[in-house]
């Protein structure tokens, strides 16, 4: 019902596509946002697909997954089977294939396999690969 109701207010939802309870999606432009098939956007999660003066809006790719209570801001587009973490705020653009974590959203892995309803936990799990930050190591490595 969900799903139907924001086609309904003008968001491009494609198919097979999961919205959560007490999502918000853009309230004033929904026409800004487009969800591809089968993403899934969490509860409580918030798109805001503009500002006065920025009106990019926001896509959500295919097989992406945006988690509870997150923030996605304007001019964003989250990657194919990119997976925002709960309660993080994206501000750019996620690539393909990455798991964002945090205020403001970082990289912190990538994830060959989508994250899917027809995907195990363990099959998920064989696909991630952590994104080692480069300046943490150069720090471990100068204190050695």
């Amino acid at each position: 019902m969900r799903v139907l109701l924001n086609r309904w207010r003008g968001v491009h939802i494609g198919d097979q596509v999961w919205i959560g309870y007490d999502v918000v999606i853009e309230t004033s432009r929904p026409e800004l946002v487009t969800i591809r098939d089968r993403a899934t956007v969490q509860m409580r999660a918030t798109i805001i697909a503009h500002f006065r003066e920025q009106d990019g809006g926001v896509t959500i790719e295919e097989d992406a997954t945006v988690g509870p209570g997150a923030i996605v801001l304007p001019n964003v587009t989250i990657g194919h089977g990119a997976i925002v973490t709960a309660g993080s705020v994206v501000t750019k653009s996620v690539p393909p294939k990455t798991i964002v974590q945090g205020n403001p959203a970082q990289p912190i892995a990538t994830a060959e396999i989508p994250l899917r309803l027809n995907v195990s936990l363990k099959e998920f799990a064989k696909g991630l690969r952590p994104i080692r930050e480069r300046s943490n190591e150069r720090n471990r490595e100068e204190s050695t």
